[in-house]
């Protein structure tokens, strides 16, 4: 299989590896925005590097991968379509739902796939308490707490790009919450603060958020983000139910510190960042992505999935602005 990659930043560079180890991945093609990037990277790969997009496509590809700068991934999946080349795509597909919208059309269009890189579905913990919740072990579902701590804020210049905390980051927990339960978000009511950095004021955006969730079976769901938790990478998620309570992402690494006498002891070395914590899930995503291109499986996450994660990141930026219970419906 011949696959291109277009981006070589962190998460590119990253992928670019699993790619080439892929035992099913014969040749990489990788290009970037920076031509010596993608040089740098194909060179400590044994891959290609093609000196832009135009050309990467003209490599009789099987499939393309892409982990460009947000702005531009709805131009490159149409375009990549338009190809008919199946497509993985790094989240958002884009910053608002419009252009969402017409990137999903463009690959309907096309009759192509359309994967989107939601890798805590393919995480060991995450896929347990799905199994947890649909077999009816933990009972009626009351009580979902969702959260994501980054341990230290992104660069300055990332933030106006980035589309916010609810639609950059805790779209994650939008879209894990769907999966686990099987239900649909219809209201959300959220808030956030600025008080950290002046740079998120700057950008018209919050270091910390907070939203309450309503699921269509009365389930409420709390999801918390912060872009300063200065005590590590904290992601989990805990689901309590009638019969049982479980959580995910609580092992001897989570950078959380007991203080009751009996309690555990302190991390010994937490997680410092999400290519660390999820590397394994990331792995898997791309190894299902080659086994879609193969027609070996369904797609584990389409365009639509998606587009319902980011209508509700979508409504809790209403919510914040307007400081009022915002239905998802509203969101066309």
């Amino acid at each position: 299989m011949r696959i291109g990659l277009i981006g070589t930043g962190r998460i590119g560079s990253f992928h670019a590896g699993v790619l080439a180890r892929h035992p099913e991945v014969e040749s990489l093609v990788v290009a970037d925005a920076d031509a010596t990037r993608a040089a740098g990277v194909a060179g400590a790969l044994g891959a290609q590097a093609a000196p832009d997009v135009t050309a990467l496509l003209g490599h009789a590809l099987d499939a393309v991968v892409i982990a460009s700068a947000t702005a531009a991934h709805a131009e490159l999946i149409a375009r990549a379509a338009g190809a008919g080349l199946p497509v993985f795509c790094e989240k958002p597909i884009a910053l608002d739902v419009p252009g969402t919208r017409a990137a999903l059309r463009a690959v309907a269009e096309a009759g192509t796939e359309l994967q989107l890189g939601f890798m805590r579905r393919f995480d060991t913990g995450y896929r347990a308490a799905r199994e947890a919740v649909r077999s009816g072990r933990l009972g009626r579902l009351h009580t979902v707490r969702a959260a994501t701590s980054d341990p230290e804020p992104p660069p300055a210049a990332y933030l106006p790009l980035s589309g916010g905390l609810f639609r950059d980051c805790l779209v994650h927990d939008f879209d894990i919450v769907r999966w686990v339960t099987g239900r649909e978000v219809v209201e959300v009511y959220a808030t956030g603060s600025d008080a950290g950095p002046a740079m998120f004021r700057e950008a018209g955006d919050v270091d910390t958020a907070a939203a309450l969730l309503t699921l269509d079976d009365g389930t409420l769901v709390t999801v918390t983000g912060t872009r300063c938790n200065g005590a590590g990478y904290d992601v989990r998620l805990e689901l309590a139910g009638e019969r049982d309570q479980i959580a995910v992402g609580l092992d001897d690494r989570t950078p959380l510190t007991s203080v009751e006498p009996q309690g555990p002891a302190a991390p010994g070395k937490p997680w410092q960042g999400f290519l660390e914590r999820f590397a394994p899930a990331y792995e898997a995503e791309l190894a299902a992505f080659v086994r879609l291109v193969r027609g070996e499986v369904p797609n584990p996450c389409d365009g639509p999935e998606a587009l319902a994660a980011l209508r509700i990141a979508e409504a809790c930026e209403l919510s914040r602005r307007e400081r009022r219970p915002v239905r998802v419906e509203e969101v066309p």
